[in-house]
C-alpha cells in the first residue's frame, strides 16, 4: 500500500496517521523513539505491508508488471492500488477525498517537528502539489512513477507501466475491491479500532 492507503487504514487517531504514514522511514527499533501512538502507527504499517505483500490478489497484480519491473514491480503496485482507493473512495470513505487530504495535511504540519528528516523535505512537494489527491488520474500516476524513476532505483518503465493499467483496468479493479475490505478487517482487528465506512454493496 501507498500513502494514501496508509494514511485510511489509520482510523480517527491523528498519532496512528502521522505513524502509518512514515512508516517507510522508521527503521528497526527506532519506533520506539516516538510516542505510544504514533509507534503504534509504525508497528501497523508494517503489518500492513506484510498482508499486503502475501495476498494472493495481490501477487497476481504484480505477475502484469514483472516484465517491465522485476524485483520492483511490488512499488508499482502500491501507487496503482491507492489509484484504485481514490477512484473507489465513495465506497469507503463518508468525508471527499479532498478534505481528507487537506484534514491531514494540517496533521503533518502540526507535527511537523516529529516527521523524519527525509519526510521533512518532501513535505511542501506533498502539499502543494496535492499528491495524495492526484493518484486518482492517470497523469498523477504517471507524474509519481516518473518522479520516483529519477530519484531511486526503479526502472525506467512508466510507460510500459501506464499501458498494462490501461489494458488490465478491469482485473486490477476487481482484484482491489476484492482485497481492501479484507485489509478493512485485518486493520481494524490488528489496531482495535474501527475504521467508518458507508454501508454500501461490494462493487464486486
Amino acid at each position: 500500500m501507498n500513502y494514501l492507503s496508509h494514511i485510511y487504514l489509520s482510523g480517527d487517531s491523528e498519532e496512528i496517521m502521522l505513524g502509518n504514514f512514515i512508516g517507510d522511514f522508521v527503521k528497526g527499533k527506532q519506533f520506539m523513539r516516538f510516542p505510544t501512538e504514533v509507534a503504534k502507527g509504525i508497528l501497523l504499517h508494517r503489518q500492513i505491508d506484510l498482508f499486503t505483500d502475501s495476498h494472493i490478489l495481490v501477487i497476481e497484480c504484480i505477475k502484469k508488471l514483472r516484465p517491465g519491473f522485476g524485483k520492483y514491480s511490488g512499488i508499482v503496485i502500491d501507487i496503482f492500488l491507492d489509484h484504485f482507493l481514490a477512484v473507489n473512495w465513495h465506497y469507503y470513505s463518508y468525508e471527499k477525498l479532498p478534505s481528507f487530504t487537506k484534514r491531514f495535511h494540517a496533521v503533518l504540519l502540526s507535527y511537523f517537528f516529529q516527521l523524519p528528516s527525509q519526510v521533512k523535505m518532501f513535505l511542501p512537494f506533498l502539499i502543494q502539489n496535492k499528491r495524495l489527491q492526484s493518484y486518482v488520474s492517470f497523469e498523477g500516476i504517471e507524474k509519481t512513477l516518473s518522479i520516483m524513476v529519477s530519484r531511486t532505483s526503479l526502472p525506467s518503465e512508466t510507460e510500459f507501466a501506464m499501458k498494462i493499467l490501461e489494458d488490465e483496468y478491469v482485473f486490477f479493479d476487481r482484484a482491489f475491491n476484492q482485497f481492501f475490505p479484507e485489509m478493512i478487517h485485518f486493520v481494524e482487528a490488528k489496531g482495535d479500532f474501527k475504521i467508518s465506512r458507508p454501508n454500501l454493496a461490494q462493487k464486486y
